[in-house]
């Protein structure tokens, strides 16, 4: 006798296309999320599968793919109560029962549980993610969106073994093998039994499967409570006896059930809606209401024109008046370094003009006013310089600390995939970053983004360092050689800056050995005095009246007379400030203050340079901020962009 071959099993063909349309949205947010993630602090290790993470697109990517899933979770729910598919996920205690019972029913019952653990995290992605897009995400949030990849990843996992224990390949392969979807059976009502007894007994139909699939559905559940409850006098004696007699009423015992009956039968034809084009339809609306509620929460940061004689003066102090008048935007910024171990700050922005020049506030908090960069320690081998990281070009600990802002003409909401590429290598051919963190680049030649540059110490003479970033350049044979960092397009405007290191390195190894420092101080004593209290732990701070530079008034060239008088353990700067600004990079002037845990840094600039490497302020242009406690590339960062509205 021949065999019977086995049935294929198939799936419904909605949940086929949701099913795929999820798995492929979750890998590409997956995927472009570590690329992501391998800018935060101590994550670089995700460039040890940096073959299988995207290059280009990364931030785009990860938005569309947290669109799509935003767009399945929707569709889901409304195509399973559509299409009556509840009982696929239902928890009940019947369920539960199965864990104790047969191997199948068990397994059935811990993927039930599974998919819903599988909700919670994918409900915990797509609040932790609309946060972070909207820049209103802290560390705890950022945390908890980190958690819920690697959930979702152990969930993804777990469902397709459970899926193999239950049936084997056979039941892996049923969501490749779509098929119609079938009638589901209405949930059993006693009260439709009742209804066919009763029209079996009065002759009118005879009960069988067909029958009872036809039967049109009524809701009973109030009669079905009054007889549960019963009827006081003489109409529940009635009834009794019925039901002693006759096993079940009779429909004449009853009117109000009749009545209710009838009243819920249908009229004329019956329309049913397909679940998966109304699961859609639901979908697209939902979808299109986020991405215009999305469009109308961008943060705006309104310039007013004011009288020149109401111009704030630059020097710090946030006392001015018209202060008091411009509208402020605060950002919420994170994914840096320290910051007492959050790797955030909250920055607030103004802004005003007067026709000729505007005018800018920045504020952030910092708990610590950080100044020391690289300075020098004398051992009894030499000159030695503090770092932890600089020979890599990600300096996190003797660093000062610094403010940079970003202004862009391009018109892209998501900058990463615009002027910074993530990758420990981005550019096929040139240099890998010694840091194992992107590189900053314009896509075209000729683009320049304008990025300022303050540094608590480098540029305390007045100027920010005006720089931009551009079209990759040529890499140096030292950076070839992966003997300094290259820096992809990054590079300062042309001319000179007031300030330069104290020492010169071009070998990384050489940074861990001895150095010699280029200047000395005249006067050691005075040197000191200036510099404050001396305290080498990289997470605490100065005081307000220290100074971590030398001028060159105040300083020597190095000479072996000088360098024998200073005794072991002195420590002089790692800057040299020679107040010589000059050029393209001494077109923005600036002054700060900190003061109870909060940096305040006032900059003015013309409004149009005419160079080609700054760009005009206008209302349109795209402005990011970032700010730096004591390190070098370990910024804090927003998603959305600060759009200027120029009155």
């Amino acid at each position: 006798m021949r065999r019977r071959a086995p049935r294929k099993r198939k799936t419904d063909v909605g949940t086929v296309i949701l099913h795929w349309v999820l798995v492929i949205s979750l890998v590409l947010a997956a995927l472009s999320g570590l690329r992501i993630a391998s800018e935060t602090p101590d994550r670089t290790w995700i460039n040890n599968v940096d073959f299988i993470l995207p290059r280009q697109l990364v931030w785009s990517t990860h938005m569309q793919a947290a669109i799509a899933i935003i767009a399945v979770t929707l569709a889901y729910p409304v195509y399973m109560a559509k299409a009556r598919l509840g009982r696929r996920i239902r928890l009940d205690r019947v369920r539960l029962n199965g864990l104790l019972g047969r191997r199948q029913a068990r397994w059935g019952a811990v993927n039930v549980a599974l998919y819903w653990v599988l909700y919670l995290a994918l409900g915990c992605e797509v609040l932790t993610g609309t946060l972070l897009y909207f820049d209103a995400a802290h560390s705890w949030v950022i945390g908890l969106h980190w958690g819920g990849l690697w959930l979702l990843v152990a969930c993804t996992n777990a469902h397709v073994i459970i899926h193999f224990k239950i049936g084997g390949v056979p039941q892996l392969l049923r969501i490749l093998r779509p098929t119609r979807l079938k009638p589901q059976a209405p949930p059993f009502d006693p009260m439709d039994l009742l209804d066919l007894l009763e029209k079996w007994e009065g002759g009118e139909a005879s009960i069988s499967p067909a029958s009872i699939q036809e039967e049109p559905q009524f809701d009973r559940t109030s009669q079905f409570a009054e007889r549960r409850s019963g009827r006081s006098g003489q109409d529940s004696d009635d009834q009794s006896e019925n039901i002693r007699a006759n096993r079940i009423p009779r429909p004449e015992d009853d009117v109000p059930f009749r009545q209710a009956r009838e009243a819920t039968r249908h009229k004329g034809p019956i329309i049913q809606s397909n679940p998966l084009l109304v699961a859609l339809a639901a979908t697209l609306v939902g979808t299109s209401f986020l991405l215009t509620a999305e469009r109308q929460v961008g943060g705006t940061l309104r310039i007013a024109k004011v009288d020149a004689k109401h111009v704030p003066l630059i020097d710090g102090d946030t006392s001015d008046p018209v202060w008091r008048t411009a509208r402020p935007v605060y950002v919420l910024t994170g994914h840096g370094s320290n910051f007492d171990g959050s790797g955030e700050t909250l920055i607030e922005i103004r802004a005003v003009h007067d026709g000729q020049s505007v005018y800018f506030l920045f504020s952030w908090d910092d708990p610590t006013r950080s100044l020391k960069q690289l300075p020098l320690l004398k051992t009894v081998d030499g000159w030695k310089l503090l770092h932890e990281g600089y020979e890599r070009g990600e300096e996190h600990a003797y660093n000062e600390d610094k403010f940079s802002v970003l202004f862009t003409s391009l018109e892209g909401t998501l900058a990463g995939d615009l002027t910074f590429h993530a990758s420990a290598a981005p550019l096929p051919g040139l240099p890998r970053t010694l840091s194992g963190r992107g590189l900053h680049y314009t896509p075209n030649a000729g683009l320049f983004a304008d990025v300022w540059q303050w540094k608590a110490t480098s540029t305390s003479g007045g100027y920010l360092d005006d720089d931009h970033f551009g079209p990759p350049l040529e890499p140096t044979s030292a950076q070839m050689e992966g003997r300094t960092p290259y820096r992809g397009g990054f590079a300062p405007d042309p001319g000179n800056a007031g300030y330069r290191d104290n020492f010169e390195v071009e070998d990384p190894e050489a940074f861990n050995k001895v150095v010699r420092p280029l200047r000395l101080p005249k006067d050691l004593h005075a040197m000191l005095v200036a510099m404050g209290e001396i305290d080498l732990d990289a997470n605490h701070g100065e005081s307000n009246d220290a100074r971590w530079t030398m001028t060159e008034d105040e300083s020597v060239a190095y000479a072996r007379e000088f360098d024998a008088r200073i005794p072991v353990g002195t420590l002089v700067p790692g800057v040299i400030a020679s107040g010589k600004h000059s050029g393209d990079r001494a077109d923005v002037r600036c002054a700060a203050k900190w003061g109870a845990g909060r940096w305040a840094l006032e900059v003015v600039r013309r409004i149009d340079t005419g160079s080609p490497y700054d760009v005009p302020i206008r209302s349109g242009i795209r402005m990011r901020v970032a700010a730096f406690d004591h390190t070098q590339i370990g910024h804090t960062r927003h998603v959305r962009p600060i759009v200027l509205e120029v009155e």
